[in-house]
């Protein structure tokens, strides 16, 4: 479940990284994905919107797109791309017999 102070946080880090470079990746359907680079323009109280350097066009995206992970948002650090929320990490179990 997201709560509100998860967004409130998100909000605060896009707001903090406003013009730097990003990678956002989704999903189109029928196994179809798609990774662009962009960056941050602007950040709203419901939406952000990123600007796409291969076709120079904006997308709005809100912050549920990130945190349900609709969109993965990963932020050029220096040296490299980090991931904006860390994944989600998955509980392996073991399948026991009786």
């Amino acid at each position: 479940m997201i709560c509100r102070s998860d967004i409130a946080n998100l909000k605060t880090d896009i707001l903090e990284k406003v013009g730097q470079k990003i990678i956002v990746k989704g999903s189109l359907g029928r196994s179809k994905a798609f990774e662009k680079e962009a960056t941050i323009e602007k950040a709203y109280p419901n939406i952000f919107v990123v600007k796409y350097e291969e076709n120079n066009r904006n997308v709005t995206y809100s912050y549920t797109d990130v945190l349900t992970r609709t969109v993965e948002v990963d932020v050029f650090d220096g040296d490299g791309y980090c991931p904006l929320i860390p994944p989600i990490e998955q509980n392996k179990r073991k399948k026991t017999t009786l």
